[in-house]
């Protein structure tokens, strides 16, 4: 039997065991009791609470404004409703950056405030002494390369990438350094395919892509982005498995119509 029927509670140990035996991972973001508890009950191997609650759920442009209070409060409400997914906290921006001891600091917090099983950092070398000093002190830690949203004002735009040779194998090497400092794994954000592929191959721990084609270890997509509820965001590497906004817009317009006429609540559905 697959260890993705079997396990009754996914850890690191579990991931890193789908990888060496092919089984691919399956990951969503999520942010809030109701999401999650749906998400967890279909069977989804993690749960990310990522820092895109800064654009889904609060309405900024940008992931860089939500505070590591906000990500605390959207993660401990997501470890409330789930019993088998490992939930991955993304660490926000400015909170583990150019100074490793702050980075520690918040990640204990994030552990300690919301019971989240691991956190995520973007970056790879300029990144990795608040890595290492998270991992020593037993927090799991997910890497992620490529593009990485929080660096957006840099690269001043979300295109794909590491198309260049030397971006591409500092990529590379970045992904073997997050590796040998004990990452649980990489998501490989926007980048190649083949690329993505190769580094899957030449690194041990799994490997999670967005927009980073098939021939990686799983997949991560923004739960609101699948399910159609954000009708704003198309990019090419999205999949929408449904059109909620449309459903829910015709629900509201009933429910307006169903009051406004005095349709409701009937005999019935009154005490």
């Amino acid at each position: 039997m697959s260890v993705h029927k079997n396990v009754k509670k996914v850890t690191t140990k579990v991931l890193q065991v789908m990888k060496n035996e092919g089984q691919k991972i399956s990951m969503l973001t999520g942010y809030d009791y109701s999401m999650a508890r749906i998400i967890d009950t279909a069977g989804i191997d993690v749960i990310l609470v990522g820092d895109s609650a800064s654009n889904v759920m609060a309405g900024h442009e940008t992931t860089l404004p939500i505070t590591l209070n906000e990500m605390i409060y959207h993660a401990s409400s997501v470890v409330r409703a789930v019993e088998r997914a490992l939930v991955v906290v993304d660490m926000p921006f400015g909170t583990y950056q150019g100074n490793s001891r702050e980075a520690l600091s918040s990640a204990i917090r994030i552990m300690k405030e919301s019971g989240g099983h691991a956190v995520k950092l973007e970056g790879g070398r300029e990144v990795i002494e608040s890595i290492t000093r998270i991992l020593s002190a037993g927090i799991p830690v997910m890497g992620h390369l490529g593009l990485t949203p929080q660096s957006i004002y840099k690269f001043g735009t979300y295109v794909v990438r590491a198309k260049e040779d030397d971006e591409a194998q500092q990529l590379i090497e970045d992904a073997k350094l997050l590796e040998e400092a004990g990452c649980f794994a990489i998501v490989l954000e926007k980048i190649p395919a083949e690329l993505a592929a190769q580094v899957a191959k030449e690194v041990s721990i799994p490997i999670i892509g967005i927009g980073a084609g098939n021939g990686v270890d799983g997949q991560v997509l923004v739960v609101h982005d699948m399910l159609g509820i954000n009708n704003e965001f198309n990019p090419r590497f999205l999949r929408k498995y449904h059109n909620l906004y449309q459903e829910m817009l015709g629900s509201f317009h009933r429910y307006i119509e169903d009051v406004k006429s005095g349709d409701f609540p009937n005999e019935d559905e009154s005490y």
